[in-house]
């Protein structure tokens, strides 16, 4: 039998609940902070890349990553592979982790990359608000932030994420 996330389900599942809100979001936050720090590596290798190739005097007259499609593409991957590694193996972030959640489908078998790309693409539309209402419309950055949070949580209480993905976010019980 095929197992995308390498977890079977168990007769113990059926006792398992789903995740609620505050859980939901201390895991967001940890996992943001989490993937901060990589995305922040991520750059660091890019830039270094970028001066070893074009050199140090034309890296400081121009910076050909600012606005690049490339290398915004490049750290969109980037997060996406470290969400959708972590729940295609094993169905648990660092921040899922620690607060005792995984992610399955709704089989309770774990899940494969085209489910975490839903859930990935999905669960980050909440970022559009931030993005958009200030460069779009002008919107000041804390307004933008106010209504893409606001998105954020309609997205976590209607488990929009879940739905579209066919997956579900659970508590596991104390070992």
């Amino acid at each position: 039998m095929n197992d995308p996330g390498g977890v079977d389900p168990s007769p113990s599942d059926a006792k398992i609940a789903l995740a609620g809100l505050p859980r939901r979001l201390a895991a967001i936050l940890y996992d943001g902070l989490l993937l901060s720090g990589v995305l922040i590596g991520a750059t660091g290798l890019a830039l270094a890349l970028v001066v070893a190739v074009i050199g140090d005097d034309a890296f400081k007259v121009h910076n050909p990553l600012a606005g690049n499609p490339f290398f915004q593409t490049y750290l969109f991957l980037i997060c996406f592979l470290f969400y959708g590694g972590f729940w295609t193996h094993g169905g648990q972030t660092l921040g899922m982790r620690a607060w005792r959640l995984r992610a399955r489908g709704r089989d309770g078998r774990g899940i494969g990359w085209w489910q975490a790309l839903l859930r990935f693409l999905i669960g980050g539309l909440w970022l559009a608000p931030v993005a958009g209402l200030h460069r779009l419309f002008g919107a000041s950055v804390g307004f933008s932030l106010a209504v893409g949070l606001g998105a954020l949580l309609v997205l976590l209480v209607l488990r929009l994420p879940d739905r579209v993905s066919e997956t579900e976010l659970v508590v596991l019980p104390k070992s």
